[in-house]
């Protein structure tokens, strides 16, 4: 089993996922997830195990999404591609196992916490956001798509924030982390391990494990230092990100210009337009989907980005070359049609 990911029970009941890739901000990889899954399925059935610890290692935060420059490979290798398919297979299957887990699980939203690692962490049943949170769905900045049920958590969050997050990858902090619904409690990241330390003590053998966990937590939770932003942006959000099109956002934009909304213009205008016009129609089509659903259309799309230039011209840009400066080959709104996005959404053979 790798080193990459550390599991442990102790005697108390409390067994613990920590992801152990600190230089790479624990990216994950297939050969994390793969025992994941296979411990989560363990837990499930061992009576011994009364509720779950996920954590990362090393200081820089629990995740920093998947390890997409391994999928970069893909770009001119047939069996790199199938691990690539296969790496999402894998995840969406694993993130779907943590809402439906039977157990407490306690997710450490300590430090970054993004892509894959929020995919990781939103299904558990108790999750706390610290002074360190950088929490972000990131994707649009490499020419992807939001994904890991990303359509179905996002459009959990007040008005139309979802979709301001989804298509400008902002990255927020523990106040709007818990604004957006995408953690429950706040302690700073000094009581946060405190808080563990504790868990570790408490013999949940006896009395009700739901109950006293959410009097510890109770013991330690407390409200973040400072200010979110999405609450005070909450009616220019929604009134320019209502529109069901691209360029019909933009155009609202346009009409109103202020600091945020000439801001924001700007971050779309850099994004991949074949990145927007998809993750638009995702996002407003998983309002009505079940998370099933939204995680089957993630895989969808996820195998026909796989094969499609703009992303691996997105990665390049950020994560190979680190220039910044993508040569998408559709470079302009105008360039993608709505043949071509519903392309996206279909199976292909």
């Amino acid at each position: 089993m790798t080193d990459e990911v550390l599991f442990s029970v102790e005697e108390n009941g409390v067994a613990s996922i920590t992801l152990n890739r600190p230089k790479a901000i624990n990216s994950l990889s297939y050969d994390m997830l793969k025992p994941i899954g296979e411990k989560l399925k363990e837990w499930e059935e061992d009576a011994e195990v009364l509720l779950i610890v996920l954590k990362g290692s090393g200081t820089k935060g629990l995740c920093a999404g998947g390890d997409v420059k391994t999928l970069y490979a893909a770009r001119s290798n047939e069996e790199a591609m199938q691990k690539a398919e296969h790496f999402f297979e894998l995840e969406y299957e694993v993130d779907q196992s943590i809402y439906r887990f039977p157990k407490p699980i306690i997710a450490c939203l300590d430090g970054i916490v993004m892509g894959g690692g929020v995919g990781l962490s939103y299904g558990a049943s108790h999750r706390i956001v610290t002074d360190k949170t950088k929490w972000s769905m990131p994707e649009m900045n490499i020419g992807l798509f939001p994904d890991v049920g990303a359509a179905y958590f996002l459009n959990k969050a007040p008005g139309h924030v979802g979709r301001y997050l989804a298509l400008t990858a902002s990255v927020i902090g523990a106040q709007d982390v818990l604004y957006i619904n995408a953690a429950d409690r706040y302690m700073s990241s000094e009581k946060l391990q405190a808080f563990l330390h504790d868990v570790e003590k408490v013999d949940w053998q006896e009395g009700n494990v739901h109950t006293t966990l959410n009097q510890l937590i109770n013991e330690y939770a407390e409200s973040p230092t400072s200010n979110g932003k999405l609450a005070f942006l909450q009616k220019e959000i929604d009134e320019h990100f209502s529109f069901e099109t691209v360029e019909a956002i933009i155009d609202s934009l346009e009409k109103d210009p202020s600091d945020f909304t000439t801001k924001t213009k700007e971050v779309l205008l850099s994004h991949s337009p074949v990145s927007l016009k998809v993750t638009l129609k995702q996002m407003v089509e998983g309002a009505e989907k079940s998370i099933g659903d939204c995680f089957a259309t993630d895989l969808v799309l996820a195998k026909n980005f796989m094969r499609h230039p703009d992303f691996f011209e997105g990665v390049r840009s950020v994560l190979i070359d680190k220039d910044k400066q993508p040569q998408y080959v559709y470079r302009y709104l105008s360039d993608v049609t709505e043949e071509m996005v519903d392309n996206f959404f279909l199976v292909k053979d």
